[in-house]
């Protein structure tokens, strides 16, 4: 009898192990679909170009983005007010958004920290006092740093631009964690990500009238990243030119040189 329940359990192990087996192959194949079905597409950055240049109307309205809606969860420690001049916004507009921020200071002659309005010196304010109350906010999911964001991913701008504009709902075979989304361009995480869409139609009033859709506003705030993560990038571009331009008239200088020296040698 001892045989038979063994017997039974072994036999209702290999049943259940091959069920599980099956499960997973289901959703690998799953997985794949998805992955098949949603590659990643490449934009037009004009930036990436050799005669590249950043477009300031692009970046300005990246950072309206950036400001309106992925400052709430999003920090970006390593930028400072200041370094918007790089954008093309001027003295006083740099003045009026960081003094629109409170930023602790201090301590004073108490020895009490303080709260004051932001300058143009201040880092870009954070949106939580460290990274466990991120956490703490966020379902135990820490929103990261954005400051190097383009440079830290594989495809930069372009995997912003999918995350961004890659929510929808899961097809049927796809199982769902709690308080996950669904996101066909995060495959790292099973396209479950749990930052939920964070834009909409709408969602910002660009001042230059811009029409502010889903995609638009996704590539602006990618284009936006990108110059935060290479802001030297029209220089280093400009200095690149002009040291191939210098080359070539040097390779023709000593070309002629050449010619004259050995002239009478031919």
């Amino acid at each position: 009898m001892r045989r038979g329940i063994i017997a039974s359990l072994a036999a209702l192990a290999v049943l259940l192990g091959a069920g599980a087996t099956g499960a997973q192959d289901e959703q690998a194949q799953c997985l794949a679909d998805i992955a098949a079905k949603n590659p990643v597409q490449e934009q037009e950055w004009d930036f990436n170009s050799i005669f590249g240049t950043y477009d300031q109307a692009a970046l300005k309205r990246g950072f309206q983005v950036y400001k309106d809606v992925c400052s709430a969860c999003h920090s970006m420690n390593l930028l400072s007010y200041r370094h918007l001049a790089g954008i093309g916004m001027k003295e006083e507009e740099i003045k009026a958004v960081a003094a629109s921020v409170q930023v602790t200071d201090g301590p004073n002659d108490q020895g009490e920290m303080f709260e004051r309005p932001g300058v143009p010196s201040d880092r870009f304010h954070a949106p939580f006092a460290n990274d466990q109350a991120g956490r703490a906010a966020n379902n135990g999911a820490l929103p990261p740093d954005l400051s190097l964001m383009a440079k830290a991913r594989e495809g930069g701008p372009n995997h912003i631009y999918a995350i961004l504009t890659g929510f929808g709902d899961p097809p049927a075979c796809l199982k769902m964690n709690e308080g996950m989304n669904f996101n066909h361009a995060f495959p790292v995480g099973g396209f479950q990500i749990a930052m939920p869409p964070p834009l909409s139609d709408g969602g910002v009033t660009y001042a230059d009238g811009t029409k502010a859709t889903v995609p638009q506003m996704a590539h602006d705030v990618a284009y936006f990243l990108s110059w935060a993560a290479e802001p030297n990038l029209d220089t280093r571009h400009k200095i690149g030119v002009g040291t191939i331009l210098f080359l070539i008239v040097l390779t023709a200088f000593f070309y002629a040189v050449y010619r004259k020296v050995w002239s009478d040698v031919h």
